[in-house]
């Protein structure tokens, strides 16, 4: 049941924590997408986990492309969880790939997120939209155009 496994998942999360914290090491956990086998499928579930956990080594690794899919309202969202995320992955829905393949904003996520203080580590979790070497340039090119917003 959906409880249960949500208890195991904060006793998990909490004994990592243990072993993590005396080191000033962070875990994070992931919401997934839309799967229905899958656990966590939404941000608020995973930000009551960080926050029953109590500890700075457990909090969330937002993956924009799953969010978008899941729950779209991206900044919202982001706002809602700010104090628990250390890890922003980007990919763009439909198809993740690279920024401006698809229908996320991500010149404003930056934004927003650098209005912040977004400090965290930001991972490139998508494809390419092209194969080969014209695909690693589309991919520099879609993220000095993302950047480029202030």
């Amino acid at each position: 049941p959906y409880g249960n496994q949500f208890a195991n998942v904060i006793d998990a999360m909490r004994a990592g924590a243990e072993i993590f914290e005396p080191h000033g090491l962070i875990m994070v956990l992931e919401t997934l997408s839309d799967t229905p086998e899958l656990f966590l499928q939404k941000t608020n579930e995973t930000y009551a986990v960080c926050k029953a956990v109590q500890s700075p080594s457990c909090k969330i690794l937002y993956d924009i492309y799953h969010m978008q899919r899941t729950e779209g309202d991206l900044i919202k969202t982001i706002d809602r969880c700010w104090d628990e995320i250390a890890y922003i992955q980007i990919g763009d829905n439909p198809g993740r790939k690279e920024p401006t393949t698809g229908e996320i904003n991500y010149k404003n996520l930056f934004k927003h997120l650098h209005k912040k203080g977004y400090k965290g580590i930001m991972g490139m979790e998508h494809g390419n939209s092209k194969p080969d070497k014209a695909g690693e340039l589309a991919v520099i090119s879609a993220y000095k155009e993302v950047d480029n917003f202030m």
